[in-house]
């Protein structure tokens, strides 16, 4: 067996091996519906294989019928796609005739036989019969062709990457003598035979895929990409200028542009700009006045063979304003008790050497430098930010609600029953403990379960409750939980956490599971 080298195909091939392992120790049930689902998983990523074969197909076609020097291996590449298609085929007549002979569909499950576990079937058709090494003839056939598309000089090479192939009987005192149907498909349940059939399909395009691939290879490897659509790009240094004071900045760039010809010409602002190497660079004054302003640049490229000129306008709009400073949270408009609290210092025309920043209210404290500041605090209210330049003339205050971190949300582990409900007993005593889930909240916390009251009742006896000091199970409360059986009913109550910043824990609600 080759080893493919896509993962999701790897897997699949790992689990069949491991299936067919416990298949030869016993046949229960769950090993058979384990075969359906593997299966179904071989046929979705045998589907996204035929994607990509549809794809690169169409792509050596075009190429081939294009141009005259590959057009030999559109015909190879149709021929691959044929090859794989009548294999595919062959093994589905073969799947059919197998999966009718076990009394067709059932009544629960449309994809599954009456007999699903039944060997006599298998060992009749596949053995007995003959179809087996018909099989095997038809692996070694398409085989052969898909690698007669290869030139002699690859083939050595395309062996390894072609998994298409009838595996070699191991030497062993248990196989050796049996022929190859005899060691695949003798005393095989029906449940077993369909996810072998559904390997062999996606070796077979697996196969084909590489037969493709090279084809589409030898046709340049790319399909031709035209460029007709043209765009200037306007880079300014700043955005937000101050009168009087800044000029505006910015590099042009026209894209599409030819590095071995130098025919770009840009204007800007009824100005033109000199060009270097596709790049031109603008230096000029700052409109007067505060106020949105609109900065306008028209390039033309020239064909260096037709001489054609094509020209693309663009603009970019750009504010002019006087010196003025904002104060941003990072994460929320709110500062929260027991974490930092970053914060953002945009300040326009105003030195970062003259600008003092300091906090009060909400007990708060900050530290860092220039336009980065975190903030600490410790009561609820309101705390103000104020920045104070000469530049800004009086001070300016930036103010911010101050708040305890939102309550937490108690759960049962996190699966996706853990908030409540109905829970399998297993998971049930799997679960260590409680935790306090903070949902939707930006920053790094962490909340801590404090205490909660378990409580079991049984059918027909009355509630047993049980006091937990901290999240995980402890003392009487984890017996309890080891007591589940289905039909019982547990509840989680008085639940507390304390979460940054708590002086103390706060209830957070309660949880109840019923036991299935």
């Amino acid at each position: 067996m080759s080893i493919p080298k896509e993962p999701r195909q790897l897997m699949i091939n790992l689990m069949y091996l491991v299936l067919t392992a416990m298949l030869a120790l016993n046949v229960s049930a769950e090993i058979i519906n384990a075969f359906f689902a593997l299966k179904k998983g071989i046929n979705e990523s045998a589907k996204v294989v035929d994607d990509q074969n549809k794809t690169v197909l169409g792509a050596t076609l075009a190429a081939s019928a294009k141009d005259k020097k590959y057009a030999e291996w559109g015909p190879k590449a149709q021929e691959a796609q044929n090859i794989v298609d009548d294999f595919v085929k062959y093994i589905d007549g073969v799947d059919k005739e197998i999966f009718m002979a076990a009394g067709g569909p059932s009544k629960d499950h449309a994809d599954r036989p009456v007999k699903y576990k039944d060997k006599d079937i298998t060992t009749r058709i596949l053995v007995n019969e003959g179809r087996g090494d018909e099989i095997a003839k038809k692996i070694t056939e398409a085989r052969a062709k898909l690698l007669a598309i290869i030139p002699a000089d690859k083939k050595a090479e395309f062996e390894a990457k072609i998994p298409l192939m009838v595996d070699p009987v191991p030497d062993d005192s248990e196989t050796k003598g049996k022929s190859w149907p005899m060691y695949k498909f003798n005393h095989m349940p029906v449940a077993a035979i369909m996810p072998m059939f559904a390997k062999l399909q996606s070796d077979a395009k697996t196969s084909g895929s590489a037969v493709l691939n090279y084809c589409f290879e030898q046709t340049s490897g790319r399909l031709e990409i035209k460029l007709d659509k043209y765009i200037v790009a306007i880079a300014p240094k700043k955005a937000y200028l101050i009168s009087g004071k800044d000029r505006f900045e910015a590099d042009l760039v026209m894209g599409a542009y030819s590095s071995t010809n130098n025919n770009i010409s840009i204007q800007a602002n009824g100005s033109g700009v000199p060009v270097n190497q596709g790049i031109g660079h603008y230096t000029g004054g700052v409109e007067t006045g505060a106020g949105e302003k609109t900065f306008t640049a028209t390039a033309t490229i020239t064909n260096p063979a037709t001489n054609e000129k094509t020209s693309v306008k663009g603009e970019f709009k750009y504010e002019v304003g006087q010196a003025s400073c904002t104060v941003a949270a990072d994460k929320m408009n709110v500062f929260y008790i027991g974490v930092p609290n970053p914060i953002s210092i945009s300040a326009a025309g105003v030195s970062s050497n003259s600008m003092k920043v300091s906090i009060n209210g909400g007990g708060g404290s900050l530290s860092g430098s220039g336009k980065s500041y975190v903030v600490t605090v410790n009561s609820p209210g309101d705390a103000n930010i104020v920045i104070s330049s000469p530049e800004l003339g009086s001070p300016a205050t930036f103010k911010f609600r101050v708040k305890r971190i939102p309550d937490p949300v108690p759960k049962l582990g996190l699966g996706p029953n853990s908030g409540g409900g109905r829970m399998g007993n297993g998971e049930f005593k799997a679960q260590g403990g409680l935790i306090a889930y903070l949902a939707n909240f930006d920053f790094e916390a962490r909340c801590n379960i404090q205490s909660f009251i378990t409580t079991r009742i049984a059918k027909r006896q009355d509630p047993v409750p049980a006091n937990n000091e901290g999240g995980t199970f402890t003392g009487q409360s984890k017996e309890l939980i080891n007591q589940a059986k289905p039909g019982d009913v547990y509840f989680f109550d008085e639940i507390k956490a304390r979460c940054p910043g708590d002086a103390a824990g706060r209830p957070i609600g309660s949880l109840s599971f019923t036991i299935k």
